[in-house]
């Protein structure tokens, strides 16, 4: 369960906890029939050099699916089970050291609450001399915009993280033992995604209708380019299985579907025959800070209003919009995107970061950067549709408060906030995906970023 405290202003997520509880289980067969640590059953793409491929090139990279046999019966089958890196939301400081928290760290008995309300009104004084006269009206509309919120989110979190301290699963300051770990050696960006599916594009067509879902089995199978990246796939078992991709292993969890693609190519999603009761969107904002990176690709708000939400909705869908603070882009969603769609706006709710003490990330006033971000909840709006039936009506303001990843944009799970609100067993989709859950489908042209192995750690086999 992901939900640590469930209370009138919103809930306490554990991240962590929550990808953790996923079966992240792998059958292993052991030698002298199998070579060694080779998983059972893995998708191989090779030889497929992206840099060096002309654009339009037919190079072909084979894929295959390794499943050793028994004939003799002689093969020991282990189950390697993997937990995601805790350090990657071993968050103990602020992001930003403000004088009020080295206050709260030389005193062991002041407040926490009482350091955030002392914060608020330091940051407030510094904002206002040092940006006193000009602000251009991007600026005026968030601060206007935060003013209207900013009670909800000093009340609302004042008891939310007071419960969780009383409860042991925030620690203050005085209490959170030191750490000297190393640095974390990440994965290096080897096999890019989205690089291999802008290939994708000028591979052989094939006919999409005939194409069915793609499924990951146990048994000896064969698949190609066109198999992935022109289908959904498919892990129905109760078990995880890994797909090796340019040489790099992804973990892919127990019933869960994804299609990697980009917006160019979301035909296979189309045509599966389903579609959604809620759809989780998280789209590549363009601002000037993605610009200057590079980081990602973005899309402008007109690509973004081409998504085929209606096509991809049930009746009463509830559609969830992350959004930035920039209030032209909540402005997007709100004005042009949900009534393009035929979306009904019905509730804005936050997700506020803290650190593991309970502080917030950043200063909740700071000019440049807030300790929270915004989520746009609508009702998809079909004529002839009835009223969804054991469905609670969707609450406004409501908060999300959580320890972040420290992986740039791996938001926080939605499953278990959002169920009151859907249809049991409902279908969920979520758009611009960077990993992956069981029971939902994921799309995106970087879908299994978060699901490299090397984001995971591999306890000790069992038999």
């Amino acid at each position: 369960m992901s939900v640590v405290h469930q209370l009138s202003p919103g809930w306490l997520l554990d991240h962590l906890s929550f990808i953790n509880k996923i079966n992240y289980q792998v059958h292993q067969h052991h030698e002298p029939c199998c070579s060694k640590n080779e998983p059972t059953t893995s998708v191989h793409l090779e030889s497929l050099d992206v840099d060096s491929m002309s654009v339009g090139s037919s190079a072909k990279f084979i894929a295959s699916t390794k499943q050793e046999k028994d004939d003799r019966g002689n093969c020991e089958v282990f189950m390697q089970k993997y937990i995601f890196r805790p350090e990657l939301f071993d968050i103990n400081k602020p992001h930003i050291i403000s004088a009020v928290h080295k206050e709260c760290q030389s005193n062991e008995k002041e407040d926490i609450m009482n350091g955030i309300k002392k914060e608020i009104s330091i940051s407030t004084l510094r904002k206002k001399r040092k940006r006193c006269l000009t602000f251009n009206q991007g600026e005026l509309d968030a601060m206007e915009y935060h003013e209207k919120i900013r009670g909800l989110i000093i009340d609302g979190s004042r008891q939310i993280i007071q419960e969780s301290l009383k409860n042991g699963f925030l620690h203050p300051l005085s209490e959170k033992p030191e750490k000297c770990s190393e640095p974390i050696a990440l994965p290096l960006d080897t096999c890019n995604l989205s690089e291999l599916c802008d290939m994708a594009k000028h591979l052989p067509t094939l006919n999409e209708m005939e194409l069915l879902t793609l499924q990951l089995m146990e048994n000896d199978m064969s698949v190609t380019e066109q198999d992935l990246f022109l289908r959904l796939v498919e892990n129905n078992s109760s078990f995880t299985k890994i797909i090796t991709l340019m040489g790099q292993k992804y973990l892919v969890p127990p019933k869960s579907c994804f299609l990697l693609s980009d917006i160019s190519c979301m035909n296979p999603l189309l045509n599966c025959g389903k579609t959604y009761d809620v759809i989780v969107i998280d789209p590549p904002w363009q601002n000037k800070s993605v610009k200057r990176s590079n980081r990602y690709s973005y899309l402008s708000p007109l690509q973004i209003k081409q998504i085929p939400v209606p096509k991809l909705a049930a009746p009463g869908c509830l559609v969830v919009t992350w959004v930035t603070n920039r209030q032209t882009h909540l402005r997007c969603v709100k004005e042009e995107l949900y009534p393009s769609w035929s979306v009904e706006t019905v509730a804005e709710w936050h997700w506020l970061k803290i650190t593991n003490s309970g502080e917030f990330v950043f200063p909740l006033d700071s000019p440049h950067k807030k300790p929270y971000e915004c989520l746009i909840l609508g009702r998809f709006q079909e004529k002839t549709a009835l009223p969804l039936r054991n469905v609670l009506p969707i609450p406004d303001h409501k908060l999300i408060v959580s320890v972040p990843c420290t992986l740039h944009s791996h938001k926080p799970p939605l499953t278990e906030v959002l169920k009151d609100y859907i249809k049991p067993d409902g279908e969920c989709l979520e758009l611009f995906a960077r990993n992956l859950q069981p029971g939902w489908t994921s799309w995106g042209n970087e879908v299994l970023k978060f699901q490299h192995v090397d984001y995971f750690i591999a306890l000790e086999s069992r038999s």
